[in-house]
């Protein structure tokens, strides 16, 4: 089946506006979307549990008559992982430990340390109180969302974690439950779409409010993360799914083009580049396509995602290949090279870097370790992966002793008059001892 992607050539004219307009994704939703969020969070806020409930019935298609019925319980918890294929529920405890080992290498210590003077600077590290996970729910299973959101959290030590999952048409995924109770989840509520996001930001008398909100969801979610953002504190406004894979020409050309429809596959937006100096090796990944496509199950999903946002670029040189990707900074990198170890330390943008023939993002996303949620849409030029540091806080400490308050408030003092603050000014020299 003749599968219609994107070809082009480093040496084109107006290669990188090319690749740019290709790139470009805009993520804000439209007046139409805003308004109807707007409704929503600011029903939850202002009516709690009683807009909670008709706004889950109405979208959801449910019956709930009373906001109890949308907790579920730890024995019900308990009671879909026991329902779970025992094959699936060690792969989750395998993923969710691997998870965790990862995860705990990135714990921060509190510190400080002591100037001649007797003076203390230090900073303190503390864990948030509560944070809140969202779960996009239905028949689609992601119980994966729930490990990289919720291990993460359990290793920085968050007292309390709430998880929402909405259940459309009553359906709930056990396998989801599952990975909740795996992953030590405190409490599970079953709503979705903006007005989930609201009350876990706001509160109600069912849902408790958090002082952060991590996971994906679709534009309402993404557009009430963006609207109760200074209220509580968000993750990131993710796009699409992304892969970049830059391959040398010697990879099976079947293996990388399984990989490109591996992010193909999440939705008709998902995006799927690969980048090669050997333009043979891209014509025998089309063939490798255009034969594998059939043996898909969401083969019109993957061939969407493919013919509207997928990309062959041929480059001059590895690199130039690796130039490309740092422009493009994508959320997932793949090298699959000779010698990647050599070729990493070029690289400066990326959500995620896979390195060699046999690390496909797949296993990134179920069980490497390293966190699956990533920057997207350029966005790994200035940030990183979900880890324990989004959710612990640090507290600067500061003790002066009165000598080094003393030699404190002799520099302080002028900047503060230089500012025209005479009652900074004066708190210091306050603390200006006199000369013996």
């Amino acid at each position: 089946m003749k599968i219609n992607i994107t070809n082009f050539s480093s040496k084109d004219e107006g290669f990188y506006s090319k690749l740019d307009s290709i790139l470009a994704w805009d993520s804000v939703s439209d007046l139409d979307v805003q308004a109807s969020v707007l409704n929503i969070v600011d029903s939850v806020r202002r009516e709690g549990d009683s807009a909670l409930v008709e706004f889950t019935n109405r979208f959801d298609r449910r019956q709930v008559a009373s906001p109890s019925e949308l907790e579920i319980s730890k024995e019900q918890l308990q009671a879909a992982r026991a329902r779970v294929d025992s094959g699936i529920v060690l792969s989750l405890e395998a993923a969710a430990k691997r998870v965790n080992d990862y995860h705990e290498k990135q714990v921060q210590e509190s510190w400080q340390y002591q100037e001649a003077d007797g003076t203390i600077l230090g900073q303190k590290i503390t864990p948030l109180d509560r944070v809140g996970v969202y779960v996009p729910g239905g028949k689609a299973a992601y119980p994966s969302s729930v490990l990289m959101n919720v291990m993460p959290a359990k290793v920085a030590g968050v007292k309390e974690i709430i998880m929402v999952v909405p259940t459309p048409d009553g359906f709930v995924n056990d396998i989801v439950l599952a990975a909740a109770d795996i992953a030590g989840v405190d409490k599970v509520f079953t709503v979705g779409g903006a007005q989930a996001i609201a009350a876990l930001a706001y509160g109600t008398e069912t849902i408790p409010k958090v002082d952060k909100i991590v996971g994906p969801g679709n534009i309402y979610v993404a557009t009430a993360k963006k609207m109760v953002f200074g209220v509580v504190g968000i993750d990131m406004i993710a796009g699409p799914s992304e892969i970049l894979v830059v391959c040398d020409g010697k990879t099976d050309p079947d293996w990388i083009a399984m990989d490109l429809f591996s992010q193909a596959e999440h939705d008709e937006d998902a995006q799927s580049i690969l980048i090669s100096p050997d333009a043979l090796f891209l014509e025998k990944v089309q063939q490798s396509m255009e034969r594998l496509i059939e043996t898909q199950s969401r083969k019109a999903i993957i061939l969407t995602s493919l013919e509207s946002r997928g990309a062959f670029i041929h480059v001059e040189s590895m690199e130039q290949a690796i130039d490309v990707a740092n422009h493009v900074a994508a959320e997932h990198l793949e090298l699959s090279i000779d010698n990647p170890e050599e070729w990493v330390g070029k690289v400066r943008h990326a959500g995620a870097i896979f390195m060699g023939r046999h690390t496909p993002e797949a296993l990134g996303d179920y069980c490497a370790g390293p966190n699956h949620v990533l920057p997207t849409s350029g966005t790994a030029r200035f940030s990183s992966p979900l880890g324990v540091y989004d959710f612990q806080k640090r507290s600067s400490l500061i003790y002066c002793s009165p000598e080094g308050a003393s030699e404190l408030a002799k520099i302080a003092s002028p900047l503060a008059r230089g500012e025209s603050l005479e009652a900074h000014a004066l708190s210091a020299e306050y603390r200006i001892l006199e000369s013996k």
